[in-house]
Parts: structure tokens; C-alpha cells; sequence
């Protein structure tokens, strides 16, 4: 990540952090898509089975207004109002509509918070969604528009470019932070993993394609399928309970059956 962008990344997440308190609201589904996107109606059968949804300001999803590097668009998820009206949290699903792998990952936050940050991969310039299930099998979406040079997800990165990457491949960096939104614990995790699309003539699609973060007795705190947008050696922050037990690893796989297995420490 430059430093541009990672100043801009933690800019946002601050200005989200700071926000996320407030009451929520909903927009009528039937008012049609706030941004008027041409694939939406695909988009909704494809990824919510059909199921009740509205637009809702109760999540929220942002990036940059201009995406100077479309293999690293930072994103920010926030569902933190959704998940205080009671009804709960069963999954969240990020797609971008006119990508041409549109499916960028699942998240189920469990016991962590519904937050998450990551960075994807953009083709064009697209509306970006965060499509919540909460648990009566209602979908809430939240969108925004991000506007993009191009081209993000049919170049090779760059440990492909120069064969570095299988010799990092699933490495993992892990680190903890306190930070300003109270009673929570930050996590920011680096896996080593060129993350193909399978856009690229010769280089067939290859990503991380489960994660989840596991105690000591096995129970797992947040479970993430990521897919091809996600951006090259993927950088993901959740937030959690300040007070976590002991014996914290990351585990996981990519789709040719490499392990992840590292300890985290809080």
C-alpha cells in the first residue's frame, strides 16, 4: 500500500469510527437503485436468493472518489447501525457491479464488530455494494460510486510480475491496535498471496478462499471468504472486544488447497 494511500485509508476508517453512531434509516426498494446502475436488478438475483431488501443508510460502504491505483481501491464496511436495531447479523457481501468478477468477498462477524477494511481490485469505474443479511432473512444494502482509471483486474501483480510470490505465499503479519471507537480492539492482518483474478492469459485464477480467526477452544471469532477482487497480499482490519482470550489463530486456505495457519497475539 503507498503511503498516499494508506493515509487516505486511515482517514476514512477514522471519519467512519466517528460516525458510526446515529439513528437509521431505510430507502423504499421500490424508489429503484439510489444510483441507478443498469446491472442492479442482476445483481439482486444473483446475490440476495430472492430475499426481502431494502436500501439503508444503516450500512455504510466508502472509498476514494477517484481510484489512482485500480489493483488497490481501499475500502471501509461499516453495518455497526444495522447491527444495533437487535434483529443481528447473519452475513455481509460485497460486490461491484461492473467488475467482471463481481463477487469480492463474504463476511460473518460473529463476535467481532461488523466493521471491516479491505482493498480490492477495479476494473472500471463501478458502483461498490455492501449487501447485509441480517438474521429474518432480510437484506439491507448500502452503495457508493467509485470512480476508476481502469484495468485493475486483468494485469498481473506485482510479485507475479517478478516470481517473488511463492516464496512468501501465505505468510502471515498480525497486530493488534486500540483505537477510538471504545470497548473494541483493532486487528490488521497481511497475508502474502498474489491473488489472480485468472484475467491474465497463462495465469489461472488463484486466491485466499477462506479465513477465520479461532481461539484455543475452537471457537471462531469471524469467518471471511474472500475472491478474486481482493487486492494482491490482502490487508484486512476488523474490529473485536477489547478482552479476547488466549490461543488466537488465523486459519485458512486458498482454492489450490495451501494452508494458512498462524498464531496472532492479543
Amino acid at each position: 500500500m503507498t503511503m498516499n494511500l494508506r493515509r487516505r485509508h486511515l482517514l476514512a476508517w477514522g471519519l467512519l469510527a466517528s460516525s458510526g453512531q446515529g439513528r437509521a434509516s431505510e430507502i423504499d426498494q421500490t424508489g429503484g437503485d439510489p444510483l441507478g446502475s443498469m446491472q442492479w436488478p442482476g445483481l439482486r438475483d444473483e446475490f440476495m436468493d430472492g430475499g426481502k431488501m431494502v436500501f439503508s443508510n444503516a450500512v455504510s460502504i466508502t472509498g476514494p472518489a477517484f481510484a489512482d491505483d485500480a489493483m488497490n481501491v481501499p475500502l471501509l464496511l461499516d453495518a455497526r447501525k444495522l447491527a444495533q436495531t437487535g434483529g443481528g447479523i447473519e452475513l455481509v457481501r460485497v460486490v461491484v457491479d461492473r467488475n467482471p468478477v463481481r463477487h469480492v468477498l463474504d463476511f460473518e462477524p460473529l463476535k467481532a464488530l461488523p466493521m471491516l477494511a479491505f482493498r480490492i481490485r477495479m476494473e472500471q469505474a463501478s458502483p461498490v455494494r455492501a449487501m447485509v443479511k441480517t438474521r429474518d432473512g432480510r437484506w439491507h444494502v448500502g452503495s457508493t460510486w467509485v470512480q476508476a482509471a481502469g484495468g485493475g483486474c486483468t494485469v498481473p501483480g506485482a510479485t507475479r510480475a517478478d516470481g517473488s510470490w511463492s516464496r512468501t505465499l501465505n505468510q502471515v503479519q498480525a497486530r493488534f491496535f486500540n483505537n477510538v471507537i471504545e470497548g473494541s480492539k483493532r486487528l490488521r492482518v497481511r497475508i502474502m498471496h498474489p491473488m489472480d483474478t485468472g484475467l491474465v492469459a497463462g495465469t489461472p485464477a488463484f486466491y485466499i478462499e477462506s479465513l477465520q480467526l479461532v481461539d484455543g477452544a475452537d471457537q471462531v471469532w469471524w469467518r471471511l471468504s474472500p475472491h478474486e477482487p481482493v487486492s494482491e497480499n490482502p490487508i484486512l482490519t476488523f474490529e473485536l472486544p477489547q478482552n479476547l482470550p488466549p490461543g488466537l489463530r488465523l486459519v485458512g486456505r486458498d482454492n489450490n488447497g495451501n494452508a494458512i495457519d498462524a498464531e496472532v497475539r492479543s
